[in-house]
């Protein structure tokens, strides 16, 4: 046995796995060919954010339009910064959106474990196989001693870290790191850099195309005190054995390219393709700035599952700042499934994609407006039992009520847009249920104040003797015109205007009293059809109660 070989298996004793034998335990997967295998790895230390979202959506879509596997993977080796729970919180919050991996943390699969906390045995079997290669060594350096390195790095004036003369324990002969190792000194991982500040790689990036970047000269930390690796190194040891082909990433992930690069090349395995996608931006006072997890609400994906987004409306949106071709198809294609589109790296922005939340809103809106009254009724009572309880008990006391109420002015050309998002509906429909109806009545109710309390009873009492509701809309609209005539109201705002003095009003503000009483506000969805859900002797029940606070 060689010393590199004894430094190994005393580091490692316990380690008997050779790469051939990982290499057969996790063989290439069996895909049609050009499949990707694609992959999202979030760290269980807060929300999903949208930009993680946006990325882990073309994984997905990359994966399944070519035959492939998307999966998520967690990186939990942060233990300090680790938040229990966060991890579940992500995948059921990518779940919401749809965005289902084929293996996961908690599914399982065969290329497990799939949380980095529990692949220690491959960790140390590559770390052992690089030791025994001289590729890499254990550093003694205190932290007292990487200050004291950091303060003279800083004097001279020179590129600061651990490369080159002031990587002090990469060149300690085996023996005496030995000797260290026996006498119970801690030590650190490092990994034997080739590179040089002065060396370029060249690598191709899928979205940004052909890239020179400079090389890694630090030997860097690759298994941590505590026996955990680092994020470079895990990146490299796990995407190999997962069989992962394709990484897409946000660009704040370039500078570390020429890391992994090295990393791969070190083992002599065969690179991944990489895409790093744009930041996602904010506008903010005319000046574009990156969407913030402090300063931004809507950074978070929890903001819009909260608020009741339709996820459809959502990832629509997502795919038009995904490619840039996006919106042309989908003008050619307007009933189409978003996912017969064929996402493709070429037509992803080099720029980042500015995140329009009044874009959402639109989408939103045209998607909840095309739905029919029983698609709203189920897609608003499932947000409402997660969200707003309330809500969905008063919707599960009566659903053809609720669903019945859904259906005003939906379907036909121009169906009525009132809702973005699920939690607008219960502000514009609350009153057709009692407990905001007795709220509205305790407040001052918003009554014309040119009109008398007497003309208003009367105008009340007129129509509770018959609301005429068995008729249409249009014989009952004709009704109602009646009535206003035989309260002194004229016919129409036109006919009002020419003769004030004649009239007490016009008919609209006839039937805005007749609304306020019903009610309990001017404004409400086709005022008929509420009268007709409603029904007679609730709408009569209504004046009357009305009447007796005049």
């Amino acid at each position: 046995m060689d010393a590199y070989q004894a430094l190994a298996s005393l580091i490692y004793p316990d380690v008997h796995d050779t790469i051939a034998d990982l290499e057969r335990r996790y063989p290439a997967r069996v895909l049609p060919e050009g499949a990707m295998v694609t992959r999202f790895a979030p760290s269980p230390t807060g929300f999903l954010h949208t930009g993680s979202l946006f990325a882990s959506l073309i994984s997905k879509r990359l994966a399944k339009q070519s035959g492939g596997v998307f999966f998520v993977r967690l990186e939990d080796t942060d233990t300090k910064r680790e938040i229990s729970g966060t991890g579940e919180q992500v995948l059921r919050e990518l779940s919401a959106f749809g965005v289902e991996p084929d293996e996961d943390f908690v599914k399982g699969g065969a290329y497990g474990p799939y949380a980095q906390s529990e692949r220690k045995p491959l960790y140390d079997a590559v770390i052992k196989h690089l030791v025994e290669r001289g590729k890499a060594y254990p550093c003694f350096c205190t932290h007292d001693d990487l200050d004291r390195m950091r303060e003279k790095q800083e004097a001279l004036k020179v590129n600061p870290g651990y490369w080159g003369e002031y990587a002090v324990c990469r060149n300690i002969p085996p023996a005496e790191a030995i000797r260290k190792i026996k006498a119970g000194e801690p030590y650190v991982m490092r990994f034997k850099s080739p590179g040089t500040h002065d060396g370029k790689v060249v690598v191709t990036d899928l979205i940004r195309g052909t890239l020179e970047l400079t090389e890694n000269d630090q030997d860097l930390v690759i298994m941590k005190s505590d026996g955990l690796p680092t994020y470079h190194f895990a990146h490299l040891v796990d995407d190999h054995f997962m069989r992962t082909t394709h990484v897409t990433r946000g660009e704040e992930w370039l500078p570390s390219l020429p890391i992994h690069v090295q990393l791969f090349e070190a083992m002599n395995w065969p690179r991944l393709q990489y895409a790093h996608l744009p930041v996602i931006m904010k506008l903010e006072d005319g000046k574009r700035r990156k969407l913030s997890k402090r300063k931004d609400p809507e950074a978070a994906v929890s903001f819009f599952l909260e608020a009741g987004y339709p996820k459809d409306g959502f990832l629509e949106y997502l795919m038009t700042i995904a490619n840039t071709n996006f919106e042309g198809w989908r003008i050619v294609n307007p009933t189409a499934d978003k996912y017969d589109f064929k996402l493709t790296y070429d037509h992803m922005t080099l720029d980042g994609a500015l995140f329009d939340l009044e874009k959402v809103n639109s989408i939103s809106k045209e998607i909840l407006g095309a739905m029919t009254a029983e698609e709203i009724t189920v897609e608003a009572l499932a947000w409402a039992k997660k969200y707003r309880p309330e809500i969905a008990s008063a919707i599960e006391s009566d659903p053809t009520y609720f669903q019945a109420i859904m259906s005003i002015e939906r379907g036909g050309e121009k169906p009525r847009k009132d809702y973005v998002k699920y939690s607008d509906i219960w502000p514009i429909v609350d009153f057709m249920y009692e407990p905001a109806y007795a709220a509205a009545l305790a407040a001052p109710l918003p009554w014309n104040e040119s009109i008398s309390k007497d003309v208003i009873r009367k105008v009340l009492e007129t129509y509770a003797t018959d609301p005429f509701l068995t008729l249409g809309e249009e014989d009952w609209f004709l009704r109602l015109k009646e009535a206003a005539a035989a309260c002194g109201f004229a016919p129409s705002a036109k006919e009002y205007k020419k003769n004030k003095e004649a009239f007490l009003g016009h008919i609209g503000d006839f039937a805005e009293l007749i609304r306020i009483a019903v009610s309990g506000r001017k404004n409400t969805p086709n005022f008929y059809r509420i009268l007709t859900i409603l029904g007679e002797a609730k709408v009569k029940e209504r004046i009357a109660r009305t009447i007796a606070l005049l």
